[in-house]
């Protein structure tokens, strides 16, 4: 299998050996998808405290958040960005909602990697939360935390 997803786990949370796997068979399934080429991303896996001074660096909002992400944007540049998800975020609302953290981790990784090829919620109209809609039923996972608000 290719290795399409730069992973650096900085948490005590184990993965399961499949995680890593699922993530670059979404990767590969997403690109197709979206007829993009097939680039790495660079998935960083942090805790709350890590995730909030990162966030008030960059974008000078001092708590914590979900995800974050981080695009190079560059026709010449093999690598979409980068991908931060907080182990924090992702352990809450798992429990909260009833599936594994790791599915919480998937679905913000569909959140990142739409973020990293453009897309922005926050300005289109619709067109992210219909494309995560999508994969969250092509991979088969619970509800998004798009999908889940409305």
């Amino acid at each position: 299998m290719p290795n399409n997803i730069l992973f650096e786990n900085q948490s005590d949370y184990e993965f399961s050996l499949e995680f890593k796997e699922n993530l670059e068979n979404f990767l590969q399934k997403m690109t197709k998808n979206l007829n993009i080429s097939l680039k790495q991303c660079e998935l960083i896996i942090l805790n709350n405290e890590a995730m909030q001074e990162i966030n008030k660096t960059y974008r000078n909002i001092d708590k914590p958040t979900d995800v974050l992400s981080f695009p190079l944007d560059s026709e010449f540049c093999m690598l979409y960005g980068s991908i931060l998800i907080s182990i924090d975020f992702a352990k809450e609302v798992s429990n909260s909602l009833n599936h594994s953290i790791e599915e919480e981790i998937y679905l913000l990784f569909i959140h990142g990697f739409l973020h990293l090829v453009g897309y922005d919620h926050e300005k289109d109209c619709g067109e992210q939360r219909k494309k995560e809609e999508e994969f969250i039923t092509l991979f088969a996972l619970p509800k998004s935390l798009i999908t889940r608000n409305s």
